[in-house]
């Protein structure tokens, strides 16, 4: 006798929902029972391609289905807290898009609704799901490329403008959760610098440092106001160095024999080492559709997602403490031009 299959209604189908929708549709195991959005030009728009899945604009409808297991929330970011937690405490599993809150505080809340309802709740960290970025970790868990030095990215591109969230929050998140990720820590401390030129109070570009226990540093480039699209991961250690590219089409990932290595019969001096470059085989697997997989294996199996909402809230908590960093800059610089 085959096992049921979990049951699953996403929420919000504006530009993300719709992909999570079709997603979790075509998964084995898996049934799409509900859609919902306050918009009837939305449901309308989604609803002929779903066949038997039943369309509402209201999350009642969803939370008081004995049959449905879980919500996908694909909602604006304001709003991802207040429904976790609704969904949570409904009894239902929740995943939730990045980022979980756009505060500590709440992202906390959160995490205590899924503890107490004993539901799992996971994060859509889409690139903690992408092959390449799972191949750089392996790689550097591995210690091939020696400790860990530091670590930085570019994501950059001439995107579109947002009216409520800055370059930080809506670029950062992917950023921040990868790098984390990475480290397998928390940084100690974080400063952040931004510019807004578009729009008064949204920055459109920042720069971010943060140092680690470790020792390990890292560095965040993030803008929608740039000539170049790029998409890329550069890990820096004592022995090789490595990135992730999701630019390029087949060498998403790729290492460098690259390093400083002691002059033999010296004391403290150096000969650059410039060796072989190579890129191990990474799978093509579609990020998203891996996602999905694992959040339904996740409520079917009760096991801890990779992105479940302890990870969540480390992202905030560094999130925040940027966005802290960010908005003390801009009052630093606003006193010193006023003076």
């Amino acid at each position: 006798m085959s096992a049921e299959p979990v049951r699953i209604g996403v929420v919000g189908l504006g530009y993300w929902g719709p992909n999570l929708a079709r997603n979790f549709d075509g998964l084995p195991g898996c049934e799409l029972s509900w859609v919902c959005d306050a918009s009837e030009e939305a449901r309308e728009r989604l609803a002929p391609s779903l066949g038997d899945t039943r369309v509402t604009g209201e999350l009642d409808d969803l939370l008081g289905d004995p049959q449905l297991d879980a919500v996908a929330l694909a909602t604006p970011v304001p709003t991802h807290a207040d429904l976790a937690a609704r969904v949570l405490e409904a009894g239902k599993h929740c995943f939730v898009e990045k980022p979980l809150a756009e505060r500590v505080v709440d992202a906390e809340r959160v995490v205590e609704a899924a503890r107490a309802a004993q539901r799992v709740l996971m994060v859509g960290h889409l690139l903690e799901y992408h092959p390449g970025v799972l191949r750089l970790k392996e790689i550097a868990d591995s210690g091939e490329l020696g400790d860990i030095r530091y670590i930085y990215s570019n994501r950059l591109n001439l995107g579109v403008l947002r009216e409520e969230e800055n370059a930080l929050w809506s670029l950062g998140a992917h950023d921040v959760s990868v790098l984390l990720a990475l480290a397998g820590e928390e940084p100690y401390e974080v400063e952040a610098r931004g510019e807004s030129y578009m729009q008064p109070g949204i920055e459109d570009v920042v720069f971010c440092f943060l140092r680690f226990p470790s020792g390990l540093a890292a560095h965040l480039h993030l803008s929608w106001l740039d000539p170049h699209k790029e998409r890329r991961f550069t890990v820096v250690g004592s022995r090789r160095m490595a990135t992730f590219d999701d630019m390029e089409l087949e060498r998403k990932v790729t290492v460098y024999d690259k390093g400083f290595d002691e002059r033999a019969g010296s004391y403290g001096e150096y000969d650059a080492r410039s060796g072989d470059t190579w890129s191990p085989r990474t799978p093509n697997t579609e990020p998203l559709r891996a996602e999905c997989e694992h959040f339904v294996a996740c409520v079917r199996d009760g096991a801890t997602p990779r992105s479940d909402g302890e990870s969540g809230l480390r992202v905030v908590r560094v999130l925040e403490a940027l966005q802290d960093s960010l908005a003390s800059s801009r009052r630093s610089e606003a006193h010193v031009g006023g003076a």
